[in-house]
């Protein structure tokens, strides 16, 4: 992986040759080692090797854009062309362009050398502990796998980013039994900078393994009612990006069908919610660094205090805008904590529903959305009494921001967003 460098030169040099002017690209090499577990048996161990590189080829104000796997000089004079013949075929629009210079930088995030002894013996312990600690619940898969990448990217107005970035992850595939009866699935990950804390105390994952193993026994609700919901932290990190990019991203700001259209200034959520893609938060493991559009990546808040700071657009939708363009195309959520305790949060609600996960389809423009509710239980007089099935749960995403009652204080992070919970009020619960 040492040899993108002179990969770049190679292509500089083609693109030269075939008399491109204007053109930007990324090239990527990444090495993947990952440990499988099946059933709680270890299975696999394998390296596997990957390279890539994305191309966009400017004739004018017409664009191509091509992707390829095939970095060797033959590859890649096969992907110049293409790129010729593709931006040669498309449609002129002005607006097609990416970022002006941004200097040259070269990034270092994560852990780029692994300790893989250390990590199959942290999966070992992982194991045992599940065992003993919780017998009702199956391993059915379980991916250890540590990623290490370097990219660089270059383009004719002189910028040249170079990146090296890795990362552990940690993903499970659970279910629990009790003689012949048997959850549905659950599932969790999280991606770590180091090995430092026992797999099973890792964020989240004492709590997939109980939920699961609580949720052997679920009862059917009766009726419906409109009440509260708690939103685990993965749960309402779904709902709070469903509603980022029902309202705020580049394709319904340019067709004009988002709710939040005009509304940059204004109130459009409870003043407890704030809201940032932050890729240089210490707890997002390798955060981005540069844009799609070529832009050095920078921190933004989308909605503070309640107030919409910015819709979420790439660089052609605010050329075809004419409004600013967000320097973050990253996932990097990061959601403010709040002043209450989960259990204070619980302890307040008659009768409701703390939502573990959601299954629906996509929302309508207007933000409506009806789905089925799932790892998830029934809240009775401030207790948490038992798990649910056949529970369907529907809404409207921009009347969850605004009807938000109550926010944690404890903040859950994954590796790739920091989300505490979120306690909702007008939700409709649906039963048999």
């Amino acid at each position: 992986m040492s040899e993108i460098r002179n990969t770049a030169d190679i292509m500089d040099a083609i693109l030269a040759g075939q008399s491109v002017a204007k053109y930007t690209y990324t090239l990527v090499e990444s090495e993947k080692q990952e440990l499988n577990v099946e059933n709680g048996n270890l299975k696999l161990m394998r390296t596997v090797f990957n390279n890539s590189c994305s191309l966009s080829v400017f004739d004018g104000s017409k664009k191509g854009a091509v992707n390829g796997n095939d970095i060797t000089p033959e590859g890649l004079k096969k992907l110049v062309a293409n790129g010729k013949v593709a931006a040669e075929s498309a449609d002129e629009d002005p607006c097609n362009d990416f970022a002006p210079d941004q200097g040259k930088d070269v990034f270092r995030y994560g852990v780029y050398e692994p300790d893989l002894d250390g990590f199959i013996e942290r999966v070992k312990e992982f194991l045992a502990a599940v065992a003993k600690e919780y017998p009702k619940v199956n391993l059915l898969n379980v991916v250890a796998s540590f990623d290490r990448w370097n990219w660089l990217s270059r383009n004719t107005n002189g910028t040249e980013f170079e990146g090296f970035g890795g990362k552990y992850g940690f993903n499970i595939e659970i279910s629990a039994s009790e003689g012949d009866t048997t959850t549905g699935l659950d599932y969790t990950g999280i991606s770590m900078k180091d090995l430092n804390t026992p797999f099973i105390d890792l964020p989240g994952i004492r709590m997939h393994l109980e939920n699961v193993q609580n949720s052997i026994h679920p009862e059917t609700l009766e009726g419906k009612f409109t009440g509260p919901v708690v939103f685990l932290p993965e749960c309402a990190a779904e709902f709070i990006f469903t509603t980022l990019y029902n309202y705020t991203d580049s394709d319904v700001i340019i067709d004009g069908t988002s709710q939040w259209l005009d509304k940059v200034g204004e109130k459009v959520a409870h003043e407890s919610l704030t809201v940032s893609i932050k890729s240089s938060d210490e707890r997002i493991v390798c955060g981005e660094r540069a844009t799609q559009d070529g832009f050095r990546t920078e921190d933004a808040t989308i909605i503070d205090h309640g107030v919409l700071k910015a819709h979420m657009l790439n660089l052609y939708a605010a050329n075809k805008t004419g409004r600013p363009v967000l320097k973050n195309t990253s996932g990097d959520l990061v959601v403010e904590p709040g002043d209450k305790t989960v259990e204070e949060l619980i302890g307040s609600i008659d009768k409701g529903l703390l939502l573990g996960g959601f299954s629906g389809g996509q929302p309508g423009a207007n933000g409506e959305f009806s789905g089925v509710a799932k790892n998830s239980f029934l809240i009775e007089n401030g207790k948490i009494k038992c798990a649910v099935t056949e529970t369907m749960v529907n809404g409207n995403l921009g009347e969850i921001v605004r009807n938000i009652r109550g926010i944690s204080k404890e903040q859950y992070c994954d590796g790739g967003f920091v989300v505490p919970y979120i306690a909702v009020d007008g939700i409709v619960i649906s039963g048999k």
